[in-house]
């Protein structure tokens, strides 16, 4: 690698993979820069607005993907620095330790990683700490071994989440505090202190934080890396593609569209590809040269395959006496996560959503005409909805997958009805519970949680589209995440997964990031 590199570490991304990776890198001097296609998300009132968040899409790309029919459709991506965890909800789970090997689910086979739970676990502990993660280990039977506990205390339920995890609790069940990266200080009451940042307000779930009291990796990560002068951040800076070196074998140049439509080529000694699952693959494949005809690190021709989204549901019960709950995302249940007595296959987890308020139920309305009961004005629905996230797995599938048009546009195939079994019954155990819960007896779509104008739109959990393994045969990316076929290119976000499990893949993809950045200081020496 020449001495004459620019820098010596190039990050494309600033969400939670590429934005924790560049925190891990900036104490050791090495000249990092972190290229974010976007801007900063202006600090405005719409930020904690449902009608322009959710209603609007106010904040999503300007963009439009194709289906695998050719229709357009608004993906759910941010372009922000932080990328989208500017919007996530913060819950901050870890992968089961089971998710980790192979798992027979009803709909297929989810495979095993190269790396074990026990590879991962320290650096899962670590990014709980660094993300002000609250919780409390040891309360939900299906988790793995923890080397600690988290830092921060669970987030008290309010009185009616209260009364639902003991109605839960009486039923046999195993609800927990839900782990959630908040910087919050409570007092005895749960109530925030004068001196807490976060506010226990009712815009935590797909809101950014106008309070910069959510754990994004903006705040956690990318300002502080900036207080170290190693470390440079070019917003606006859209990277339209990678060039390599004559003999294919290392990337030579970041070829970068500047805000002023200038372009500029970037070189350092490592690259690293953090840009989401989507947009990763596609910069791989636009990168395409002649040492590469099918694009970078795509001799085996799995990147932009097996994409994978998690199977995920966003339902509201109606209860039957009224929740004044503000900060509602503060339980979750996986006693179905691996199975049930009634069916030997993985259902997935539960756990709460924000609260809804008036606003997203009226954007509903059309969705529910004639099945909401009672009959209710949506101001008093609101007062009583109980909000829920149902997830499962997703399985990896080489033809759900990413490509690109000939005029660049990305194209995303994707088979709808992969392994759905398991959440359908998932929430057939909800509505089951329903009255036991006081709770009305219909389970009614909440989907614009999901930002969606049809179900392919929802890729907040977009993840296994550069893949990682042993064998470059069926793996685009070795264990450390560096692509099998170019000695300086990394890729550090979601991409990376070779299955998702049935929880939000956040904390997996920092922890990760955190375990290649190890690496990548110890190759920089």
């Amino acid at each position: 690698m020449p001495e004459t590199s620019d820098y010596d570490v190039i990050v494309i991304g600033s969400g939670a993979g590429g934005g924790t990776l560049v925190h891990r890198l900036a104490p050791s001097g090495k000249r990092v820069l972190l290229l974010e296609r976007g801007d900063y998300l202006p600090r405005e009132r719409d930020n904690w607005s449902s009608s322009a968040v959710f209603v609007a899409g106010k904040y999503l790309a300007p963009e439009r993907w194709l289906d695998k029919h050719g229709n357009e459709f608004p993906p759910e991506v941010n372009y922000y620095v932080g990328g989208n965890t500017k919007f996530y909800g913060a819950a901050l789970f870890r992968l089961r330790p089971e998710d980790f090997g192979v798992i027979t689910h009803h709909g297929g086979i989810s495979p095993a990683w190269p790396i074990r739970y026990e590879d991962l676990e320290p650096y899962y502990t670590q990014a709980e700490h660094l993300y002000r993660v609250h919780g409390r280990h040891g309360e939900d039977p299906t988790e793995g071994y923890a080397s600690a506990d988290y830092r921060y205390p669970p987030v008290e339920h309010e009185p009616r989440i209260q009364q639902l995890s003991d109605d839960l609790g009486k039923l046999g069940l195993h609800p927990f505090h839900l782990p959630i990266g908040v910087d919050l200080d409570q007092d005895t009451l749960g109530r925030p202190t004068l001196h807490s940042a976060c506010i226990r307000c009712n815009r935590v779930d797909g809101f950014p934080c106008l309070l910069k009291a959510k754990s994004d990796s903006e705040v956690i990560c990318v300002e502080p890396a900036l207080q170290h002068p190693n470390v440079t951040l070019m917003t606006g800076a859209n990277v339209q593609r990678l060039e390599t070196d004559p003999s294919g074998r290392s990337v030579s140049g970041v070829v970068t569209e500047l805000a002023d439509g200038s372009t500029v080529t970037y070189r350092a000694h490592l690259v690293v590809v953090a840009c989401g699952a989507v947009n990763s693959a596609a910069l791989l494949l636009r990168s395409a040269n002649d040492q590469h005809p099918n694009g970078l690190a795509n001799g085996s021709d799995v990147v932009g395959r097996h994409y994978m989204r998690h199977n995920n549901l966003a339902m509201m019960a109606v209860s039957k006496e009224p929740n004044p709950t503000s900060f509602q995302k503060t339980m979750a249940m996986n006693d179905w996560y691996l199975g049930s007595d009634d069916w030997d296959y993985p259902l997935g987890g539960i756990q709460m959503l924000g609260k809804s308020d008036t606003e997203q139920i009226k954007g509903e309305a059309p969705r529910w005409a004639g099945r909401v009961s009672p009959k209710m004005p949506f101001e008093v629905l609101a007062h009583h909805a109980l909000d829920f996230w149902l997830c499962g797995e997703d399985l990896p599938s080489p033809d759900n997958r990413v490509t690109l048009e000939p005029d660049g546009q990305i194209r995303l195939t994707l088979d709808e009805k992969n392994n759905v079994e398991g959440v359908k019954r998932l929430k057939h155990k909800l509505e089951g519970m329903l009255g036991d819960l006081g709770l009305e007896h219909r389970l009614l779509d909440h989907s614009l949680y999901l930002h969606k104008a049809m179900p392919i739109g929802a890729t907040a959990h977009q993840a296994g589209t550069v893949r990682f393994g042993t064998d470059p045969a069926t793996s685009a990316l070795d264990p450390n995440c560096k692509t099998h076929e170019l000695d300086n290119l990394y890729v550090a976000d979601t991409s990376f997964f070779p299955s998702i499990g049935a929880v939000n893949p956040s904390l997996t993809a920092i922890a990760n990031a955190m375990r290649v950045g190890d690496h990548l200081l110890e190759r920089l020496g």
